[in-house]
């Protein structure tokens, strides 16, 4: 392949067939959400797909905010550098400066939080999270449910991701300055990037353009909506994908931090830096995030040697948003890939759905797989996870592509086969 400069790169792609991408993935009803991609700091394309309500079905625009979920760590670690660059934080700060009842606080440093590494219990993974999620919640309350949860491992004797780290975070960052982390969003990043729809999320407003977040089983319907007082510096930012991109761009500019503490924010332990994960693309180089909360789910990503920024933020999703973004980065980049095709689905009555019913199971599955119905669409539900829809591509067979997951049904001998992931699994119906 011919190597191109980036300048090159921003005239020359093919902009007709990432039309075409996304026309594909509107039509089919895959996806909705907000798309842009920087070059050389400057949008040289965008697009934007789908609604922001059920009730109006009123289309997203370029101005539409999406929550950004677990992006916004990205936006706390920045916040936590600036102070340490100001001195009123060191990365070997003891958690137990702030937080002395936190088990293991006085071995735990700010450091290890950014890094996943200080063994704090992810209080997100509690089934008690999704009977609050939903309700506001006080500071002093949420550091003490973080409390209770404890720790899973000895401080920077392993990795695990926490959203409890950047809660505790964002709320230390509240402390030493005395200001909210909503003011200190708008007063480190917002105002002095000039981002125009950037904020700490809150109750959603379509009137106000904030999208709602959806999920498809057969029908798009809204999902849960999380009060924006729980995962504060782990996932409370509001913004576009044209102001992520701006963020992410200027971060790598230094003009967020200095290029000290984003080299020190891009060091990867475990594929985690300093609230950022380093991603190959070929034989590229990404630094950015993902996000998810609700029904909204979020990928923004910086290529420093093609001085590419690229973000979607998306409020509903069917097709994988990391096979999206693969999609679209393969055609900017001048790679040959085939654009997707979304079959329809068979059609099956619900009387032809009831030889698929059943508990599946395998000895080398933890979980087992129930499969029920809902009119005429198959559901399935792995153990203590949300139900999907399955649909009929093939006689017997079925596929859910937001997992990358394919059954196959052997109703006489009472049997499913399971491709995920580029694993197979044998299942044995106990009905």
């Amino acid at each position: 392949m011919m190597l191109m400069t980036s300048g090159m790169l921003a005239q020359e792609f093919d902009k007709a067939k990432m039309d075409k991408l996304f026309s594909i993935v509107d039509t089919g009803e895959q996806s909705m959400g907000s798309f842009s991609i920087f070059q050389d700091g400057v949008e040289v394309y965008a697009n934007t797909i789908g609604f922001i309500d059920l009730k109006s079905r009123k289309a997203a625009n370029a101005n539409t905010v999406y929550r950004i979920g677990s992006i916004s760590k990205t936006y706390t670690a920045s916040i936590i550098m600036k102070l340490i660059e100001d001195k009123k934080l060191k990365l070997n700060t003891p958690l137990s400066r702030f937080f002395p009842k936190i088990k293991n606080s006085s071995r735990i440093t700010i450091e290890q939080m950014l890094r996943h590494r200080s063994g704090i219990y992810n209080f997100t993974n509690t089934d008690e999270y999704l009977l609050m999620m939903e309700k506001p919640i006080g500071r002093e309350e949420l550091v003490e449910k973080i409390t209770e949860f404890g720790s899973i491992f000895e401080p920077d004797q392993d990795f695990e991701y926490s959203n409890s780290n950047y809660v505790l975070l964002s709320i230390i960052a509240e402390k030493i300055t005395k200001q909210s982390f909503a003011e200190l969003i708008d007063e480190m990043i917002v105002k002095p990037l000039g981002l125009k729809l950037s904020y700490f999320g809150g109750k959603i407003n379509t009137a106000n353009n904030e999208a709602q977040s959806f999920k498809k089983i057969k029908n798009w319907s809204s999902t849960t909506e999380t009060d924006m007082s729980i995962p504060l510096g782990a996932g409370s930012i509001a913004s576009t994908a044209f102001d992520v991109n701006t963020f992410l761009t200027a971060l790598f500019q230094d003009k967020v931090v200095s290029s000290d503490s984003r080299n020190k924010m891009i060091k990867i332990m475990d594929g985690f830096g300093l609230g950022l994960i380093s991603i190959p693309f070929g034989n590229k180089k990404a630094y950015g995030h993902n996000g998810g909360i609700d029904g909204f789910q979020s990928m923004a990503y910086y290529f420093p040697k093609e001085n590419v920024t690229v973000t979607y933020l998306a409020n509903g999703i069917v097709y994988s948003i990391n096979d999206l973004m693969i999609d679209a980065l393969s055609i900017y980049f001048g790679i040959d890939k085939k654009l997707p095709e979304f079959l329809p689905a068979m059609k099956l009555s619900s009387n032809e759905l009831d030889k698929y019913l059943g508990i599946y199971s395998s000895p080398d599955l933890p979980i087992s797989l129930t499969v029920t119905k809902e009119g005429a669409q198959l559901i399935g539900q792995g153990t203590g996870q949300e139900a999907f829809p399955l649909d009929a591509f093939d006689v017997h067979k079925f596929k859910f592509d937001p997992a990358n997951l394919k059954i196959e049904f052997f109703p006489k001998m009472g049997k499913a086969v399971m491709n995920q992931g580029g694993m197979e699994f044998e299942l044995q119906s106990e009905k």
